[in-house]
């Protein structure tokens, strides 16, 4: 075997020989074995810099995108993350890290479709197979706010590092994930009579490459990015990311726990914390009160913003309809099954228009009868903030009957 290669800058050299010689088309396997036979293990940064030194040298950057999944499966079980630093609970990458977990589960439900499409009639109705196909995507399709929170919080704490050529290449693919996503979604959309034949082949053009290539980054995250972040980045920044994560939202898992660095006071935590009086036009509460308030209403809240994301709902003791704060954040189209998507997007776009500022519904569910109000939600100038959902159990209304005026409380 040759002399294993122990300087790091031979062994970016070497990488970069390697990694042109890939987009040249030789052998992956061939260059694997190569890699194998001069070097242990590669260091996670000497990875990343020998990108960077190709892109500055005039390697096209969009042929870093190109071939940066077979840069990955070269690398497999070579890249040595040297992480020493663990993170708490809380912090920003523990929390990207537990959402890759969820994300892992939902691509081993989709992969268990396709295994049970393989032992049924390829000539039946593949309906429920498409349901069930569209509903663990619609939970994938989650991953929008993950990597949002890598590009518009992490990847510009890099380029202020100098990093670029990672968070360049991350965005890149990022989009081609987007775009498999968006297309597998209108080719179920236009095609609603699928066989099971059909929809096999439909897995196999769109959804296979996709989980695919989901997989890949999340190996990328875990392996480069993240211990990249955490060697370069202080806590400072970190701490600047967690208290603007929310606002985008969190995928498939909601941090419940609190973090705050050892570097920032308590005295500081608590000024940017404040829970001071909510002002309001007729009033003003405590955040304690306000979310006291919400959870004793005998309504059911969710709240819409303008751009379709869902913002807040209450949690009293016996909601109807269960929600999680996983949904925050979230295109409310993704919270509903396909049959009733139509519906709701035909309400949100009559109240912003202004056609219509109401929709009702009333249902039995689970032994309840359900009174479900939609509200258009506007300023004072009647411009459209979102949209309020107000679901209530109605049963024992429907039942009472003449007056009560004396004071009398209800069995507990």
């Amino acid at each position: 075997m040759s002399e294993i290669i122990n300087n790091s800058r031979k062994r970016i050299e070497e990488l970069k020989s390697v990694f042109l010689k890939l987009h040249s088309g030789e052998n992956p396997d061939t260059l694997n074995k190569h890699l194998a036979d001069m070097f242990q293990t590669i260091p996670y940064n000497e990875v990343v810099i020998a990108e960077e030194e190709l892109v500055a040298e005039g390697l096209d950057a969009n042929e870093i995108l190109k071939f940066c999944d077979l840069h990955s499966e070269i690398l497999k079980g070579k890249m040595h993350a040297h992480v020493s630093k663990r993170v708490p609970a809380g912090h920003p990458v523990d929390t990207f890290i537990k959402e890759n977990i969820e994300i892992k589960r939902i691509i081993d439900a989709v992969k268990f479709l396709r295994i049970s499409m393989k032992n049924a009639n390829p000539d039946e109705d593949g309906k429920v197979f498409m349901m069930k196909l569209h509903a663990q995507l619609n939970l994938l399709s989650d991953i929008e706010k993950h990597y949002q929170r890598k590009e518009n919080l992490v990847f510009p704490y890099l380029e202020k590092y100098n990093i670029t050529a990672p968070p360049m290449v991350m965005w890149g693919k990022h989009n081609e994930i987007r775009e498999f996503l968006k297309s597998i979604f209108d080719l179920l959309a236009q095609n609603p009579a699928f066989t099971i034949s059909d929809l096999a082949d439909a897995y196999d053009l769109l959804a296979e490459p996709l989980l695919h290539s989901v997989n890949e980054m999340i190996y990328k995250e875990e392996q480069i990015l993240f211990p990249m972040t955490l060697d370069t980045l202080n806590e400072i920044d970190w701490y600047e990311i967690y208290k603007q994560s929310p606002e985008i939202g969190f995928c498939l898992f909601y941090p419940e726990e609190k973090w705050k660095p050892e570097s920032v006071s308590d005295d500081e935590s608590a000024r940017e914390n404040h829970s001071g009086r909510i002002m309001l036009s007729t009033g003003s509460f405590t955040a304690e009160e306000l979310e006291g308030v919400f959870s004793s209403l005998p309504v059911d809240i969710t709240f819409v913003d303008k751009d379709d994301k869902v913002r807040f709902f209450s949690h009293g003791e016996d909601r109807i309809f269960q929600r999680n704060k996983a949904i925050l954040g979230r295109k409310v189209h993704n919270c509903h099954p396909p049959q009733s998507v139509h519906i709701v997007d035909k309400i949100l776009d009559d109240f912003k228009s202004g056609a219509q500022s109401t929709a009702k519904f009333w249902i039995n569910f689970q032994g309840k009868f359900v009174h479900i109000a939609y509200y258009a939600v506007r300023n004072e100038k009647s411009e459209y903030l979102g949209t309020l959902e107000v679901s209530q159990d109605v049963t024992h209304y429907r039942e009472i009957e003449g007056e009560r005026r004396l004071l009398m409380y209800e069995e507990k």
